[in-house]
C-alpha cells in the first residue's frame, strides 16, 4: 500500500484510531471525532464495563488486565475528551481509597504501606490527562520522587525485594506520567519533574533503548516485540513513542532501535501486532499476527516527528 492507502486504512478503524490520525498525521485536530471516542466502539465497550461501585475487575489492580488500573489506563490511550465525568469520579474514588503511607497509590490492603513507582506513573499519566486537580496529584508526584535512583531511573523494586539499577519497565511509566503532569499545566515540582524526565529520558538511550549498558547485549527479547496495550511493559516501541510524544530531539542512540522496528514493516507498509501479554482483557482490540493499527499509527507518528522516511 502507498502511504496514502494506508492512511485510508487507518481511517477505517475505532474514532480512537481515526481522531489520532488525524491529529497526528493529517495535522487536524477533530475535536468532534474526538467526541465518539467515549460514544462509540472500543471507548464505549470499555466505559460499559464499568461496575455500580465506580470499578472496573473486581478491585483497583486486580485482576490484570481488566481492573481499575488497567481499564483506566487503555481508556487515556484511546484519547477521549478529558473531562469525562465517569472516569473522573472513579479516579477520585481510587484517590480517596487507596493511598499509600508514602503518598503514593496502593495495590491493595497488603500494600499500604509503600506503593509501587511504576503505578503511580501510570496512574499520574491517566490521572494528569483526565484533569484531576493538582492538588490531589501532589502526594503522588512526592513519592515517585523520593524513589529516583542514582543512575537517573526508577524500579519499582525498590520498596519491595529492593534495586541497585533502574528498570525500563519503571522508568518509561514514571516518565510517561511526568509528561503528562507537565502537558496538563501543572506546577508543582516543576524543576525537579523536568530534572527526572531529563535523567530518564539520558537512562534510556544510555542503554540505546534495549542494551545493557555493561556487556552490550539485548537486555530482553521481548522489548523487541511489537505489542499493544503495552501495560506496565517497556519495549522499543513504547519508548520511540513515547519520545515523539514528549517532543525529544534525535539521538543517535536510537538508530539500533529503529532498524529493527523497520525491519518488522510488512511489504505493504504496515507493522503487525506481534503478541499480546497474558492475561483477561474486556475484549480483544487487534488480533497477534495480523496488521495493527495501532503499531502502524504510532510508527508512522515516530518517523513524521523525527523526520525519518
Amino acid at each position: 500500500m502507498k502511504k496514502q492507502q494506508i492512511i485510508e486504512w487507518l481511517l477505517e478503524g475505532d474514532a480512537s484510531i481515526q481522531y489520532q490520525t488525524w491529529r497526528d498525521l493529517l495535522g487536524s485536530n477533530k475535536r468532534e471525532l474526538q467526541d465518539r471516542i467515549a460514544l462509540e466502539g472500543w471507548g464505549l465497550q470499555f466505559l460499559s464495563m464499568r461496575h455500580s461501585d465506580g470499578h472496573w475487575g473486581y478491585r483497583f489492580y486486580q485482576p490484570k488486565w481488566i481492573s481499575t488500573h488497567y481499564t483506566l489506563l487503555d481508556l487515556r490511550n484511546l484519547n477521549p475528551p478529558p473531562k469525562n465525568e465517569v472516569i473522573n469520579e472513579t479516579i477520585e474514588l481510587v484517590i480517596q481509597n487507596n493511598k499509600a503511607e508514602d503518598g503514593g497509590i496502593c495495590l491493595g490492603p497488603s500494600t499500604i504501606q509503600h506503593s509501587d513507582v511504576c503505578v503511580n506513573g501510570m496512574f499520574l499519566n491517566y490521572a494528569s490527562y483526565f484533569k484531576t486537580p493538582e492538588i490531589k496529584l501532589c502526594s503522588i508526584v512526592d513519592s515517585i520522587l523520593a524513589e529516583i535512583m542514582p543512575d537517573g531511573g526508577f524500579n519499582c523494586r525498590t520498596t519491595r525485594s529492593g534495586a541497585t539499577h533502574s528498570s525500563l519497565h519503571s522508568t518509561i511509566s514514571v516518565l510517561e506520567g511526568f509528561t503528562e503532569f507537565q502537558k496538563a499545566g501543572y506546577n508543582y515540582r516543576k524543576k525537579e519533574i523536568a530534572d527526572a524526565i531529563k535523567t530518564g529520558i539520558e537512562f534510556i538511550l544510555m542503554h540505546q533503548l534495549f542494551l545493557s549498558d555493561r556487556t552490550g547485549q539485548i537486555i530482553d527479547k521481548n522489548f523487541l516485540k511489537l505489542t499493544y496495550p503495552c501495560r506496565w511493559r517497556y519495549d522499543i516501541l513504547r519508548a520511540m513513542d513515547y519520545f515523539q510524544y514528549a517532543g525529544v530531539e534525535w539521538d543517535n542512540r536510537m538508530t539500533e532501535a529503529m532498524t529493527y522496528l523497520d525491519k518488522k514493516q510488512n511489504k505493504d507498509g504496515t507493522w503487525n501486532m506481534q503478541a499480546a501479554h497474558t492475561g483477561q482483557v474486556h475484549f480483544i482490540m487487534e488480533k497477534a499476527g495480523k496488521p495493527s493499527r495501532w503499531n502502524t499509527l504510532r510508527m508512522l507518528r515516530i518517523k513524521k516527528h523525527f523526520g525519518i522516511k
